[in-house]
């Protein structure tokens, strides 16, 4: 991760579905069997499922905790109260002890502010995990959805305070999302932040499950919103990574994973699983090695890109 010492599976098992569009059996079930197929690195946050992945996380883990790297966030709403949310000192302290007790453990291995408080100076953010790491509570600690700028600021007054600092950076990141190369990246390898990215297959656009229309159950029928995304260029990107699959004898799925795996910024890539099945095929893109001819054609088909909008950008 970055210039720490902490290593990850390359493949994260997300789990904000757990506990919401998968139930808590299939759940415990993707969890260890990932844990068999060599997945260490499993990724939650305080308000997935309103609370629920952490939980059956916490059931999961019963005699595994030792074999796998944990993380938790806390930043995002976890409520309607004015104390519900940002990353002061009463919320994220709060927020830490009640994620604890669900994960039924006493510490967490990565601890990451889950997007930009405005409204609470940094340095009250960073001495609030200094705290947490001192007390044991808290291995390591990242940050998600902030701005360059934001991150670069929060690592001045790490070294400034001579506190310890954020280690990776969380972040949408895919074929169908190179915003963070404009910015983010540079800057993250330049000070040796680790990249997580999330939505790798863009809500799933980038598998090609909506070639034909929206599939029953998909995201776009369960959430109307998403089909924002569904825009003509997305959509011919996904029929391209497609057809270049289909030459090189992979998913779309692996393919458009495994080009984040060659990025050198990243570290882990989080891939959420509704079905063991589906975990499975996402495991296909290690195996899968990109030559220079493919890792070209994959930028050329998706360098617009980076001038879009990002896919998403949670913020307070």
């Amino acid at each position: 991760m970055g210039n720490s010492g902490l290593k990850l599976s390359a493949i994260g098992l997300g789990t904000n579905a757990f506990g919401k569009r998968a139930d808590r059996e299939t759940s415990i079930s993707i969890i260890h069997a990932a844990i068999e197929q060599g997945v260490t690195f499993i990724d939650t946050a305080n308000i997935y499922a309103g609370t629920q992945s952490e939980t059956i996380i916490g059931e999961a883990l019963k005699g595994k905790r030792e074999q796998v790297i944990l993380t938790t966030k806390a930043g995002l709403p976890a409520g309607q109260g004015v104390y519900d949310k940002g990353s002061s000192r009463r919320h994220l302290t709060q927020q830490l002890d009640a994620s604890l007790k669900r994960l039924q453990t006493d510490h967490v291995d990565l601890f990451q502010i889950h997007t930009f408080d405005p409204e609470t100076p940094l340095d009250e953010t960073l001495r609030c995990l200094e705290h947490f790491m001192s007390a044991g509570k808290v291995r390591y600690i990242g940050c998600s959805n902030y701005y360059a700028w934001e991150l670069m600021k929060a690592l001045g007054i790490s070294k400034e305070l001579g506190i310890s600092s954020y280690i990776s950076h969380q972040t949408s990141y895919s074929l169908a999302d190179r915003t963070p190369e404009r910015e983010l990246i540079p800057l993250c390898l330049d000070q040796g932040i680790g990249i997580i990215p999330y939505f790798p297959l863009a809500g799933g656009i980038l598998t090609g499950k909506y070639a034909q229309g929206v599939p029953q159950g998909s995201r776009a029928e369960t959430d109307p919103n998403f089909n924002r995304f569904l825009t003509d260029e997305a959509l011919t990107l996904s029929k391209q990574v497609a057809e270049l699959a289909n030459e090189l004898n992979t998913t779309p799925h692996a393919l458009s994973i495994a080009w984040l795996l060659h990025q050198p910024v990243v570290s882990s890539v989080i891939v959420g699983a509704t079905r063991v099945s589906q975990l499975e095929q996402n495991m296909q893109a290690l195996d899968l090695k990109l030559d220079e001819p493919t890792l070209s054609r994959l930028d050329q088909i998706s360098a617009a890109f980076k001038a879009k909008e990002p896919f998403a950008m949670y913020r307070i």
